[in-house]
């Protein structure tokens, strides 16, 4: 039994590990069937608010520059895909931490029977998902967090996970920036009609800062996606408990 949990294991790892740093698609698709097929985990919805963040970051690092939203713009267009990619591998993680965590389920559950009925929670498709307008249930949502955001200071899983993603799969792109922007071509009449690039180039400088940013703000991402997709994945599994 030990061991083909271990092989389970091994296999959910893999399937993570493929479609995040090989853009392997199939592999999120067989991970989510087994999801499904292991507790009927079928509630995965992120919103893919990341790379909106990201260019947001970037527009106000290079709030002097005047072409600032071509390259916001165009380092959207060239990440997108990636930091998708990572945003639901992290939902899918802290999900299923919420999902099979029976001690903040137990906890979520008993504090929710103070305020329905059972039958109110059969008929419930969301519990507190977005509701804190009990303070109790404040209250416990936030303790939950603290325990997450305690974890995460002693093993630091999601920044590792983010630093190497972002090294492997993004950092590249960052570095060869000047490559990718299209540059405008125009005249300039009062040096001899001569035709000249719109636009500076980044220095090395430049483009550390940029990627360092797009890290930094990552994470800060990553993270509250993480700590949100656990805190629903609680709430689903006390609803689970009231299903037929």
């Amino acid at each position: 039994m030990a061991t083909a949990t271990v092989n389970l294991w091994q296999m959910y790892k893999g399937l993570k590990y493929n479609f995040l740093f090989n853009n392997d698609i199939n592999c999120i698709h067989i991970l989510l069937n087994l999801y499904d097929l292991e507790e009927d985990i079928t509630n995965i919805c992120p919103k893919y608010m990341c790379i909106k963040n990201v260019k947001k970051r970037v527009k106000n690092l290079l709030r002097y520059r005047e072409d600032k939203e071509l390259v916001a713009n165009k380092i959207s267009y060239l990440i997108h895909e990636d930091v998708d990619r990572l945003e639901l591998c992290i939902y899918l993680e802290g999900y299923k931490y919420g999902y099979y965590n029976n001690k903040w389920v137990n906890i979520l559950e008993e504090k929710t029977l103070e305020h329905y009925s059972i039958d109110e929670i059969f008929e419930r498709r969301l519990l507190f998902h977005y509701d804190f307008s009990y303070d109790n249930i404040d209250i416990l949502k936030k303790e939950f967090e603290l325990e997450i955001e305690d974890s995460e200071r002693k093993n630091r899983y999601i920044e590792n996970l983010v630093i190497s993603f972002c090294d492997e799969i993004i950092k590249d792109k960052i570095n060869n920036l000047n490559k990718y922007i299209d540059r405008q071509l125009k005249m300039d009449f009062s040096s001899n009609s001569t035709i000249k690039e719109e636009g500076i180039r980044f220095s090395k400088e430049d483009l550390d800062k940029i990627y360092g940013a797009i890290v930094k703000d990552l994470f800060k991402s990553i993270f509250k996606i993480y700590k949100d997709a656990s805190w629903f994945g609680v709430n689903d599994k006390v609803i689970k408990r009231y299903s037929i």
